[in-house]
């Protein structure tokens, strides 16, 4: 899985590692869609006057992710 990034005007693929998902404690089993629900909600802010998704660590706004 891979999340899809916008920086700069250029879109990134950046792989979803362990390190991303190590504090997630998952219950139940998740589909792709859910669990690229839950890296947004821990790896981005909203921001409502611009209304993106930003990366909490500057790296681009949030677009979505993608499967291989």
């Amino acid at each position: 899985m891979e999340m899809i990034i916008l920086d700069d005007g250029m879109y990134h693929l950046i792989p979803v590692t362990k390190e991303m998902l190590k504090d997630l404690m998952l219950v139940v089993e998740v589909n792709c869609f859910e669990l690229c629900e839950i890296l947004r909600l821990k790896l981005t802010t909203y921001s409502d006057s611009l209304n993106i998704h930003m990366m909490n660590d500057d790296s681009g706004d949030f677009f979505g992710c993608m499967w291989r």
